[in-house]
């Protein structure tokens, strides 16, 4: 899962910039350019991001819990990273049966 980890770095950057760079500009500054290149952009990395964390649901054996964190914390700049670095606890792993 490297690129889990790459993508929702890069996607973190995205919203950081999106949210506080561009929107202060097209709403402060009148110009929407920024948002404009910006924005599709971030859609694509989001939506890779969330495709990779459904990926890694599937093939880590991440239970239900990391899936809901994943996708409520993707809407926060910083939320990939935290939650990327906490997918190896316990409380993330799907308990398997013997």
């Amino acid at each position: 899962m490297r690129y889990f980890n790459s993508v929702g770095i890069v996607e973190t950057c995205s919203t950081a910039i999106l949210y506080f760079i561009a929107m202060p500009y097209k709403y402060i500054g009148g110009n929407e350019i920024l948002v404009t290149v910006i924005g599709p952009i971030h859609g694509l990395l989001w939506t890779l991001y969330i495709g990779l964390l459904g990926f890694g649901w599937w093939n880590n054996n991440w239970n239900r819990r990391a899936l809901i964190y994943g996708f409520i914390l993707s809407l926060f700049p910083g939320g990939p990273i935290w939650l990327e670095k906490r997918l190896q606890e316990e409380r993330f792993i799907m308990k398997l049966l013997d």
